[in-house]
């Protein structure tokens, strides 16, 4: 039986390739789907943590110093232990100055997330690399001179008689920097020197006995081999120790790994709920392997149809059951393994050549050079897609036992529709998928109403899933019928089209097997769309909260007002004339003590002003604004925590001109300071400077071309100011999303391909049950262009009833998951890609017609007269 089973191979070579195609797609398909699902982690994993990329261990909630990194260090394994530290300096060169952050350089380079694009890193005291935009702003290259500008507070006055001496001092340009993975784009990059430069400049900040105060942050590298878990713990040790002496709270202390963190900040992002992306990587394979089940079923049937005179054959002389049925098995595990390799190949190489193809094209999201290969990658889609091939084949296997002998004497009668569905399935199909989609509206209620998005996305996902399978399993029922339906409508065009729509209905079960495999990969394509524009526009609306002001530019350096000086005269004008600027709202500040029930005695912030309706035209959010209004402080909720501000409390506030009693309103705003009305402010400070500018843009995709602009012409001016670009960091997060989401719709595409397969297999085996049919409609005079044009018909009522569903579909699921998902987040938006939309409608509707031609032309090929005679 196997020489015999070789043989039948070799001899449906052709009908076997269809079924190899299918294979093949969707066993490159699973892997470049877990290809992609290690892409879309480590890429989103490696925006959030750039800052700690090259870091074994980060150390959050430190007392700042040297002790703590003295304590780290001195833990067995610990490499390297260095405090994140930045200091934001004044730069000036060719009458252009900018205010630039300054990291201070890791003992271990590697830690940097920063690339050196020219020159080298700093390797003595007075050097300095910078950021290539800031070179060439500061038309400066390696081996060029800048002048470092910065305030040295004189420790030897009294404290209330503090004094500021300006310092200029050159610092030698050792390098340029790249930002790969944007982890400094909000502060519009990063500078390095020496951590002995930064550390000392940061002292003379610091009056007599004066330390920072705020919580710092450690990059620890481990030596070679060490045991993590162990470190880790005694690292929380020593951190909590001297946290400790340094009177901070322990309980602040965290040791966590890069992953980790991103892991925490992605959770965040998703209202915390951090397996949105998991689950839909999870799905893909199953949704390709069914799909390709699907066809690979309908496939083998057709393989059966053509050899019912041979398997009849072989019972007469001798085969039995179980040996036809091993034969078939046989050749399905064959074609199932061999496709599987070809499959896996295809895959690995598709995906490196996306990698190569998406860093070429700039997509501003850091990708690989070369794919990862793991166990899982390459073992996964070989076994599943050969499993699959195995258990696709077993109806045909049992069909193929069922060939009584007597057939190869006489014609095997074509599948009727005489055959129908057991009630049973009917009802529980029914059932299950009224109860599916009762708990995928249970999800959104809980996600939106409720504020519950990890039960809520939990419920939806199951309430999907079960909905999907009733709709699937009863589609035997209620699929075939919509065909004929949809026959009814084109039958007016003459008897051809009322014959194609017919014959649709001869075997139901294959027509709702067919259709049904298309619908499954329309729908998932129409839900990922549908999903991708709701959650665009509903994370639009999230960011908008998170990043209200697209840019800030900032003379208030030192965050107390004392040492701000005006934004120069004109500024305002000039931003607002850069292309991509929308609006600019010049914003006046002054330094004034806080005071009230439970607020810090040294309570002391910048009160900005600002007219509500003013703001609303620079604000993406005026939320965080609403309760502005006359004696109404607004207190953002940092500032709330740092001075001990409840909200509703009375506050005093005083300036430079007297006191002003105001009730405070704490808000999420994303600033440091407390914001009145103008004339609030004016009873403070009747003469407070405009300290700052608000700027929106026209779009914030746009944000990393726009900002380095208005730093230009912030340099341009000689002020240090301090220029902070929030959008530059939201488009980044955008980029992430709308990549990983064109991935995830790219791959699902695959399986509407697969199933275009499936609709060619139907036709063919229609070919093949009706040749006496076909042949007998050619003799009574139908032309062979009459042939095709019944196939073509048949073929786009298939593939367009099950895209039209499936689209209809794909629009329910996108709305309910992106509900269920995002509810959290507010509102959610429902929207319609109908650019989609029209797409796949348009594929299936083209891809019908071309499914026909192959099955149309065997069908055209064989005279009336030769198909009769057969019979």
């Amino acid at each position: 039986m196997i020489r015999l089973t070789l043989s039948q191979m070799r001899r449906s070579a052709g009908r076997l390739a269809a079924a190899a195609v299918a294979i093949v797609i969707g066993t490159a398909f699973v892997a470049v789907t877990l290809l992609a699902g290690n892409v879309i982690t480590s890429t989103t994993y490696d925006s959030i943590a750039a800052q700690y990329t090259g870091a074994d261990l980060v150390v959050r909630g430190a007392a700042p110093g040297g002790a703590t990194e003295d304590a780290v260090r001195d833990v067995a394994g610990v490499a390297t232990a260095d405090e994140q530290l930045m200091s934001y300096q004044q730069l000036e060169n060719g009458g252009r100055t900018i205010f630039q952050g300054v990291l201070a350089e890791p003992t271990d380079p590697a830690v940097l997330p920063l690339t050196v694009t020219d020159g080298a890193l700093p390797e003595a005291a007075g050097e300095i690399a910078l950021p290539t935009d800031v070179a060439e702003r500061l038309d400066v290259a390696p081996g060029d001179q800048i002048t470092l500008a910065r305030n040295v507070l004189d420790g030897d006055q009294e404290v209330d008689e503090q004094a500021w001496t300006e310092v200029r001092e050159k610092l030698t340009v050792s390098g340029t920097l790249d930002d790969p993975y944007g982890a400094f784009s909000m502060m519009g990059g990063a500078a390095v020197a020496p951590a002995a430069d930064v550390q000392g400049w940061e002292a003379d900040l610091m009056g007599p006995g004066e330390s920072s105060g705020e919580p710092a942050t450690l990059l620890v590298t481990l030596d070679e081999g060490v045991d993590v878990g162990q470190t880790r713990e005694a690292i929380t040790g020593a951190a909590a120790t001297a946290a400790s002496n340094a009177g901070m709270d322990v309980s602040a202390v965290d040791v966590v790994t890069p992953d980790e963190h991103a892991e925490s900040v992605a959770s965040e992002m998703t209202g915390g709920e951090d397996v949105i992306f998991t689950t839909f990587v999870l799905v893909f394979a199953a949704i390709a392997l069914l799909v390709a089940a699907l066809v690979i079923a309908n496939t083998f049937q057709v393989l059966v149809a053509q050899r019912t005179r041979t398997l009849a054959l072989l019972r007469c002389v001798g085969a039995d059951k179980s040996q036809l049925r091993r034969s078939v098995l046989f050749e399905a595990t064959l074609l199932g393994l061999a496709s599987s390799v070809v499959g896996l190949l295809a895959g690995l190489g598709l995906g490196q050549a996306a990698l190569a193809v998406g860093r070429g094209m700039d997509l501003g999201v850091p990708l690989p050079e070369t794919i990862t290969l793991t166990p899982a990658v390459v073992l996964v889609p070989v076994v599943v897609g050969t499993l699959v091939t195995l258990v696709a084949a077993f109806a045909p296997a049992r069909a193929a036992t069922r060939v009584a002998p007597l057939a190869a004497l006489r014609p095997d009668e074509a599948p009727t529709a005489a055959r129908g569905a057991g009630r049973v399935r009917l009802v529980l199909s029914l059932l299950v998928a009224v109860v599916g989609f009762a708990l995928l509206g249970a999800g959104v209620a809980l996600s939106t109403a409720a504020g519950e998005p990890t039960t809520g996305l939990l419920v939806g996902v199951a309430g999907g899933v079960l909905s999907f399978v009733g709709v699937l399993v009863s589609a035997v029922f209620w699929l075939p019928r919509v065909v004929a339906l949809a026959g009814r409508l084109v039958g007016a065009s003459g008897p051809t089209a009322r014959l194609a729509a017919a014959n649709t209905l001869r075997n139901p079960r294959r027509t709702a097997a067919t259709s049904t495999a298309l619908l499954i990969g329309v729908t998932l394509v129409g839900m990922m769309s549908t999903a991708a524009a709701s959650a665009r526009i509903t994370m639009d609306a999230e960011f908008d909260g998170r990043y209200p002001v697209d840019v800030t530019v900032s003379t208030d350096l030192s965050g107390s007002g004392k040492d701000a000086t005006p934004v120069p005269a004109g500024l305002g004008d000039t931003v607002r004339e850069l292309d991509g600027v929308a609006s600019v709202l010049e914003v006046p500040a002054t330094s004034v003590q806080l005071a009230g029930d439970g607020v810090d005695e040294a309570a002391q912030v910048i009160a900005r002003g600002m007219d509500p309706d003013e703001a609303a035209s620079v604000l993406r959010s005026t939320e965080s604004l609403t309760p502005l209004a006359a004696g109404t402080a607004v207190v953002p909720e940092n500032v709330a925590d740092v001075w001990g501000v409840t909200d509703g409390q009375t506050l005093t506030l005083t300036g430079p001109d007297g006191p002003l009693e105001t009730t405070a309103a704490v808000t999420e705003l994303a600033d440091d300071a407390v914001v009145l009305v103008p004339d609030d402010l004016a009873t403070l400070d009747a003469a407070a400077p405009t300290t700052g500018l608000w700027v929106g843009l026209d779009d914030p995709r746009d944000a990393a071309a726009v900002v380095p602009t208005i730093q230009d012409a912030v340099a341009d001016t000689e002020a240090p100011a301090d220029v902070l670009g929030a959008a530059v960091e939201r488009a980044s997060f955008q980029q992430v999303i709308d990549t990983a989401l064109g991935i995830v719709v790219g791959l699902l595409a695959v399986a509407v391909v697969i199933a275009l397969i499936g609709v060619a297999n139907t036709l063919s085996l229609s070919v093949i049950e009706r040749r006496r049919e076909s042949a007998t409609l050619r003799a009574i005079g139908l032309s062979k262009a009459q042939l095709r044009g019944m196939l073509a018909v048949e073929g786009v009522l298939i593939a367009l009833v099950g895209a039209v569903l499936g689209v209809l579909l794909g629009l329910v699921y996108g709305w309910t998951g992106a509900a269920a998902a995002l509810g959290w987040a507010g509102e959610p938006a429902i929207a319609v890609p109908w650019r989609d939309v029209l797409l796949m409608l348009g594929v299936a509707l083209v891809a019908g017609l071309v499914a026909s031609v192959a099955p149309a032309r065997t069908a055209v090929r064989t005279s009336p007269v030769e198909a009769l005679a057969t019979e």
